[in-house]
């Protein structure tokens, strides 16, 4: 099982956020901001998910996963928090948050449905967040430093992102979850995440008056497909939860550790 641990990140989230906050950089700015605006609904809903397919378990599996539930729901609860509070600077800066209203009105449709369903897709998105993780974490640099703070803010919620990542995955396995439903929301999930981060990315830039300069375009091909793109360097780890026998922790995370154990000055612990 997995040790998790809540921690309070020590950043002011009330200072203002700069229009091109990372690095000076339109593209990159925007695709962060709208993978945040994804984050309250999302963390909801992976804490919901997590909560309701516990409550599934036999007794003696849920003293099994009980410490590790406690620490997930803390630590996604945090980042939930903390996001709403960088999308209220986005909204600020006049940024119109799509994505949040159309994933309320895609779960409304998840009421009543059996929670292994729920845990398929939470664990799917949660692979997603993991490989992004560690790839940010091993490409910090690409953050700038423009605004340390939200720097910090990412590689923080990376770092716990890969550090969780097996959670509703072992949650869905224990509850007999099948290999084959597991595929099919994972190819689901796939398409609706980089439809509607493409399509959120695209709304930022045209709200922020730079979706079509040749610059904005430019990093968007170095970003996702140059030497060390995002989607370039991330298709090996995505395409291995393909497999029959994958698991999360198949995958590496010494990445988190590594920067959890550098960076401890900048956040407290609040409890396991």
């Amino acid at each position: 099982m997995t040790d998790l641990v809540v921690r309070r990140l020590l950043v002011d989230m009330e200072a203002p956020i700069e229009r091109h906050w990372c690095a000076g950089d339109p593209f990159r700015t925007a695709l962060f901001n709208a993978l945040s605006m994804s984050f309250p609904v999302g963390e909801q809903f992976f804490i919901d998910s997590v909560r309701g397919g516990f409550a599934q378990l036999a007794p003696d599996q849920q003293e099994r996963f009980r410490a590790e539930v406690q620490g997930f729901v803390g630590q996604e609860a945090t980042h939930r928090r903390l996001h709403a509070l960088y999308n209220g600077h986005l909204a600020k800066l006049g940024l119109v948050n799509h994505w949040e209203q159309r994933a309320r009105d895609r779960l409304k449709l998840m009421e009543g449905v059996d929670f292994r369903h729920w845990l398929a897709i939470t664990a799917a998105n949660e692979h997603f967040t993991a490989i992004f993780a560690d790839w940010m974490l091993h490409n910090a640099d690409l953050l700038g430093d423009r605004d340390p703070r939200l720097a910090t803010l990412w590689l923080w919620h990376s770092a716990e992102e890969s550090e969780h990542k097996s959670t509703a995955f072992d949650l869905y396995q224990a509850l007999g979850g099948s290999h084959a439903w597991r595929i099919t929301w994972f190819r689901r999930v796939t398409m609706i995440f980089l439809t509607d981060t493409l399509r959120q990315t695209v709304s930022n830039l045209r709200q922020d008056g730079t979706l079509w300069r040749w610059r904005t375009w430019k990093s968007a091909g170095s970003y996702l497909f140059g030497r060390r793109g995002l989607i370039r360097q991330t298709f090996r780890p995505w395409k291995e939860y393909l497999r029959r026998d994958f698991h999360p922790a198949q995958q590496d995370s010494s990445a988190s550790e590594r920067w959890l154990h550098e960076h401890q000055h900048q956040f407290s612990l609040v409890g396991r």
